[in-house]
């Protein structure tokens, strides 16, 4: 365990039988885990960036990903660490931090359309439709696709946080995308940039609110917006509620830096 003291909230991560962080670029307090084959300047992780357009979009490709089933959220599982039902998934992850986000009066569109269901394969596909047909009508250049991490699947990796006295909160993670695979992605340094801004200020008000980024030679979708990405919420051992509660320390930290 390791706990922390700063800006006035304690902060403890909390996990058992965690796996093992691993990480090979900082800047500052920020962790990256670079697997692509580019070299990370100090230019390209410094997050110079201004957000002027503060319109947001949610939405989730792997709609059905779910968590251990608790008292609290009890359900039953249609796959492994999966349902249908949407008040059980990641799908309720997002529709929390939309309500979280509107509470600091941000426009926030957020998809709860299915699109890794009835068919998993082509859910990148279907979702990056999902977000064209979004921005037809909203300008937006906050794009997040929210997931679960999917890791393994163990119900013993519950990557967790422990924020003031009482609130236990699943730990977060970038996931940022590249053009190292190929694909057309201009802009996934700016979008690299947003991930370090945000977590730069997490690590100032809830220090091991989030693991270290993921740079990856994957493109997801992130060629859809300047400050685009994926935030993975908890792990499969973790509860919804535990990931619901981390919307609201994520939406303190976002409205932080985009107000």
């Amino acid at each position: 365990m390791r706990g922390v003291q700063e800006a006035g909230v304690k902060t403890e991560v909390i996990t058992n039988n965690p796996i093992t962080e691993s990480y090979n670029v900082e800047y500052g307090k920020v962790k990256i885990k670079n697997g692509t084959d580019y070299t990370l300047t100090q230019e390209m992780l410094t997050p110079d960036i201004t957000i002027e357009n503060k319109n947001i979009v949610l939405f989730h490709t792997h709609s059905c990903e779910s968590y251990t089933s608790s008292e609290v959220y009890p359900y039953t599982p249609t796959g492994n660490y999966r349902t249908t039902d949407l008040n059980f998934t990641v799908t309720r992850v997002g529709t929390e931090l939309e309500t979280q986000l509107k509470q600091y009066n941000y426009n926030v569109v957020h998809s709860t359309d299915y699109h890794d269901y009835p068919a998993y394969n082509g859910s990148y596909t279907r979702s990056l439709k999902t977000v064209q047909n979004i921005l037809q009508t909203t300008s937006a250049d906050i794009i997040i696709d929210v997931h679960r991490d999917a890791i393994g699947s163990r119900s013993d990796y519950a990557p967790t946080v422990k924020i003031g006295d009482t609130d236990e909160a699943a730990q977060l993670m970038f996931v940022i995308g590249t053009n190292a695979g190929g694909l057309w992605h201009p802009n996934w340094n700016q979008n690299l940039k947003f991930a370090i801004k945000i977590q730069e200020k997490a690590e100032e008000m809830y220090p091991g609110l989030f693991k270290p980024i993921m740079l990856t030679k994957s493109r997801y979708n992130q060629h859809t917006g300047k400050y685009a990405s994926i935030i993975e919420v908890g792990a499969t051992g973790n509860t919804l509620e535990q990931c619901l509660t981390s919307m609201k320390y994520l939406a303190k930290v976002m409205n932080e830096v985009i107000q």
